[in-house]
């Protein structure tokens, strides 16, 4: 089984079976540094900088899931539109929190064609009140990188 885990933090993968202080390192060796395969972003940042740059449009940019019980896992989709003439690459997505995971596609959004992007919150080990997650999602389109976000309020 293959399990691909692009855009989430450093700590989601050191939970649970790994201690706070554990040391992670990319697939040539290097020092982890936030994130997962530091060469295979590399390579998408610089194709960006060499594509047309394009227009994206979310439908919404901020979900709230409303009351949900601790240690309990909820998911959002958002759903955007390449509102630009060029076709449009999602290179990566940034978290604040390693409770929040973004799927998001990796092949070229065509344009007028629409995308998703699904954000999973885990709310395990969180305290009680409310939480704000932001998901950065870095892209040729104009800005480069535009925010999402997703609250709740953990019981």
């Amino acid at each position: 089984m293959i399990i691909e885990l692009t855009g989430i933090s450093r700590y989601s993968l050191l939970r649970p079976n790994r201690p706070a202080d554990a040391e992670l390192y990319s697939q040539d060796g290097r020092r982890y540094h936030g994130e997962i395969y530091p060469e295979e972003t590399r390579t998408c940042t610089e194709e960006l900088h060499n594509m047309l740059k394009t227009t994206m449009q979310f439908y919404e940019t901020k979900y709230n899931f409303g009351s949900i019980s601790q240690g309990s896992t909820v998911r959002h989709t958002f759903h955007f539109k390449n509102t630009g003439t060029h076709p449009l690459l999602i290179c990566k997505a940034d978290v604040t929190c390693g409770c929040t995971i973004p799927y998001y596609p990796h092949d070229a959004i065509a344009p007028g064609n629409e995308g998703e992007i699904v954000i999973e919150y885990n709310s395990t080990g969180k305290k009680v009140g409310t939480e704000t997650n932001n998901v950065v999602i870095h892209s040729n389109a104009m800005p480069e990188a535009a925010t999402i976000s997703i609250d709740a309020e953990v019981k």
